[in-house]
């Protein structure tokens, strides 16, 4: 279940009273900051929903807050609070990948309005991490005759060139092509095809002794 938490990370508490009120109002979970230090220390890769940072904090400011998220693979959105002067900068944020900037003072409903929109985008992450991570699961249960079948069908091989290259029958591969269909719910090889890219990319289409 998708359960986002808003974080609020600025060193004036005044700004995070008054943004965890406001957001709170809307039934919007909260944790506030003071540092981007102890916000890196509270949070992982498993953390849901987004960020609102202030630009100019006392130590790490935005712009490295954002770069070492994204050493650690924490994927939250990241909304930016700026100074009229601080405009370039949150440019560069955009171009490094963050979700928006806002101008203080803030607009709160167009605040709402990108809370809104960056904790959607979050939660559709999510579903895609879930959806990988099932497939991913169904793939363990191949055993590794079943994978280097697997790898040779998704290159593109026949039945009776894989018994070749594999030294066994071409109706023992009939038989695991058909165990670890069946095991990965998939009927059709364009669909194994499209399942083996989704979850790895390149690295089972190489078969081991023929990439």
């Amino acid at each position: 279940m998708y359960r986002p938490t808003v974080y609020l990370v600025d060193d004036d508490p005044g700004v995070r009273r008054s943004l965890g009120l406001w957001l709170g109002f809307r039934s919007l979970a909260t944790r506030d900051f003071s540092s981007a230090e102890d916000f890196l220390a509270a949070v992982d890769g498993n953390c849901q929903g987004c960020a609102i940072v202030d630009m100019r904090l006392g130590g790490m400011d935005g712009l490295q807050l954002q770069a070492q998220l994204a050493r650690r693979g924490i994927g939250l959105p990241l909304l930016f609070l700026t100074g009229h002067g601080d405009v370039p900068t949150a440019r560069a944020a955009l171009k490094a990948g963050a979700f928006d900037f806002l101008e203080k003072p803030v607009d709160n409903d167009r605040l709402l309005e990108l809370v809104g929109a960056a904790l959607a985008q979050d939660e559709q992450r999510w579903q895609e991490v879930l959806h990988t991570e099932g497939l991913r699961l169904r793939m363990s249960r191949l055993t590794a005759r079943e994978r280097e079948v697997m790898a040779h069908v998704v290159a593109g091989r026949h039945n009776r060139e894989i018994a070749l290259l594999m030294n066994i029958s071409a109706r023992t591969v009939e038989v695991y092509k058909a165990r670890l269909m069946d095991k990965l719910d998939i009927h059709r090889v364009p669909d194994l095809v499209r399942f083996v890219l989704t979850i790895d990319g390149t690295a089972l289409l190489s078969p081991p002794g023929q990439g």
